[in-house]
Parts: C-alpha cells; structure tokens; sequence
C-alpha cells in the first residue's frame, strides 16, 4: 500500500523543518548568523486513469524538502568597544583564507590577534585585505592576511621643513634681538632645537640667524639671512620660501639636517608680521617626528587598517577586501559562520568596502544574528502540527491496513 510512504515523506520533510528551526533557534547569539528556513514541493503523480470528461485522475505521492532558503537580511549591529571586532553595514562578506590557502567568505567579524600580529577569525583563518607599504595601500595588489605591527617601533622621520608665527617690534631700537626656538627631528629621531636668532638692523629690517644647541652640530649652511617689511608690517624679503638650509655634522651620529623654513602660509600670507607690539610667537610648525612603539589599530568605515603609534602619528598597513556574491542562496555552509562557493553561487568579486555596492565596515562593533525568536516558535508551531498531523495519517492508514487483514483472516 502506497499510502505509508506518503505520511513517512511528510514525517521527513517535518522533521528537516523542526530541524532547521531549532538550528536557528540554537544560533539566536551567534555572531551575523543567517537564519533558515525549509521550503517544501509536492512528489511526482501517478496517473490512475480519467474523468469521464477526459480530464487525468492523479494521486501525489508526498512531499519533499525543495530548497533550504537563507535569510541574509542585516542583523543588528553593537558596538563593543574591541578594536578587533570588525561589523559590516549592508551586503557583502569578509574574505578569510583556510590553512590549505583556499578562500571563505563570512559575515562574522569576530576576529582576533595573534601574537605575531596576524588578523584572523576564531577558527584559525587568516583575515584577507590589500597591502600596505609606507603607509600606502596598493589595491591593485593580490590579496594577502592582514598583519598588524604588534611590538614594533616605527622609524623616526627627520624632519624637511619648519615654520614659526611671530611678530617683530616695529618700534623697537636698531640692535634689539628676539629669539625663538622650534623643535625638529633628525634622522634618529633626537629632537633638535632650532633656536631662531631676530635682529634689528634697520628700519623694517631683521637679521636672522640659525643655530642648535651647542654642541649638536659642527657647521652648517644657509643659517643667516635678512627679512624686510613694508610699511604695513607685512613680509616682502624674502619673496617665498626659505631654502637651501643644512646642519651638518650632527654629533649624535644623525645624518646631515637639510630644512627648509616655511615663512608663508597656504594662502600665500607670511607667518612672520612686524607690527608696534612686543615682539613674541605663538606657534610652531614641523613636519618630523620621533620613533614610536606600536599601541593599538582602528579600521575605517572603507575597511583601511591603521596602526598608531605612541610617537602620535598613524600609518595604513592594510585594507580589509570584500567578496560581493551573485547567488547568496548558492553558497554553500561550511560550519564556523563560513560559506563556500559553488558553480550555483557563482564565483566571488573582491571589492572595497562602500563600493560596487558592497557595505561599509564598522570597527569595534558586530553584527548579531537575524533570528526572530517570534517568528521560529510560530514556525515551530506549524511544523509541529504538521509532523503530528502526517503521524497521525500514518497511524490510521496502519489500523486500516489491520483491519483489511483481519477480513481475510
């Protein structure tokens, strides 16, 4: 009799339902988990005959599980506060790399640092992103993990420039001297002092003078020169920039400190005024800075990977890739929050973050799971009522089957 196999399919397609359900149910609090749910198809018919208006009398033969269907709709973002916890806003996945060096996608951002500066997931997997050279991104570049410089020191950047806001004494007595001192870099990263040495020698007229602290250096060229000023205190000598400044000879064992001394702004209006006021500054400017131990990353809302330093500044070493898949429904779940590709999804394309309509990456955040506890105990409701209803078809096509029996009998 047929009809067992019937009320046994519905009983399978129920319990892969109540199973799919509880597999949500069991991910509520599983980082960018992707809720589940079953969709059914009837069987094939078997044709028993005709109406007597030709019309095909047909009988079905069950159910089955048509498809499995994944739910990729946001869940709600947190911040968290972990610098390694990386959400992303709107579509795409993260790429990762397994230990064999094939690829994975995930939404989960969940990361974590190795001791040796590694970026990767839970499981072991390498975090995938554009490199980094010089605080550079190369996104032309193959992919490969992101690294972050856990321990290290960055090098010191000696110093190319220099700039002072001051104001001259218009009235003050030829022979009067102001000084003003700007701190600037060498090539290891030892501070040296510029001290800026004013002189009047002449109606609107200063000397200059440049020198390090005694000792710091043996010689130099391009320290002196004169500044002139209209007779609105503005600066007319020199014209542009100063160039062509050198302390040689530094005794720290740093190279030679070539400078040049930015007298006007952006705008083209000097830094240096002479107006009838007490001669005085209130600003330096230079573009060097010391050695700097490393001490923590941020990563932007485009997925640029930044490290810090303790010297202030911040240097990109890295940019986090993004994979945008034709047929989501396509990939296939590897367990661990991971999805593959297959010839039904198509093959990934890598992207930027906020771009070819990928998402944007959230730092310190994540993204939770899209269950709806409301909706998986209605569905749990149906799914039960169906399993029981398919049990209960079973139970009475067997009683029917022992009634026949005992006829014969």
């Amino acid at each position: 009799m047929s009809s067992f196999s019937i009320p046994l399919t519905g009983l399978e397609a129920s319990s892969t339902s109540l199973d799919t359900i509880a597999n949500n149910l069991s991910n509520m609090n599983t980082t960018a988990f992707k809720s589940q749910q079953a969709s059914f198809g009837d069987l094939f018919y078997q044709q028993i005959g005709n109406s007597g208006s030709g019309d095909p009398l047909e009988v079905g033969a069950g159910v089955q599980v048509a498809a499995t269907n994944t739910n990729f709709t946001q869940g709600t973002v947190s911040e968290t506060g972990n610098a390694t916890d990386v959400a992303l806003n709107g579509s795409g996945f993260f790429v990762v790399r397994n230990s064999d060096g094939t690829p994975a996608y995930t939404r989960d951002g969940n990361f974590t640092l190795t001791s040796s500066g590694d970026l990767t997931t839970q499981g072991g997997q390498a975090v995938m992103g554009y490199p980094a050279a010089n605080g550079v991104v190369n996104t032309n570049s193959a992919l490969s993990p992101i690294q972050i410089p856990v321990g290290q020191v960055e090098q010191p950047q000696a110093s190319q420039k220099f700039g002072l806001t001051a104001n001259l004494n218009s009235s003050a007595a030829v022979g009067t001297n102001f000084s003003a001192t700007v701190p600037t870099y060498d090539s290891l990263g030892q501070t040296q002092d510029v001290t800026v040495n004013f002189t009047k020698t002449a109606t609107n007229t200063w000397s200059y003078s440049l020198a390090l602290p005694a000792g710091a250096s043996t010689g130099g060229t391009g320290l002196t020169g004169t500044l002139q000023f209209d007779n609105n205190g503005n600066l007319i000598s020199p014209a542009a920039n100063v160039s062509g400044i050198s302390f040689t000879g530094l005794t720290d064992g740093a190279s030679n400190m070539n400078l040049n001394w930015n007298l006007y702004g952006s705008n083209g209006t000097s830094t240096i005024s002479q107006v009838d006021t007490t001669s005085g500054y209130s600003g330096t400017t230079t573009d060097g800075y010391p050695s700097g131990q490393y001490t923590g990353f941020t990563i932007g809302a485009d997925g640029t990977v930044s490290a810090q330093f303790s010297n202030g500044q911040t240097q990109a070493v890295g940019q986090l890739a993004l994979a945008s898949i034709t047929n989501e429904q396509g990939l296939q779940l590897d367990g661990g929050n991971l999805y593959q590709t297959t010839l039904a999804s198509g093959s990934a394309s890598i992207g930027l973050a906020g771009s070819a309509g990928l998402g944007t990456v959230q730092d310190s955040a994540l993204e939770g799971s899209n269950v709806n506890i409301s909706t998986e105990f209605s569905n749990l409701v149906v799914a039960q009522n169906a399993y029981e209803a398919s049990s209960k078809a079973l139970t009475t096509f067997d009683q029917v089957a022992q009634d026949t029996i005992n006829i014969i009998h």
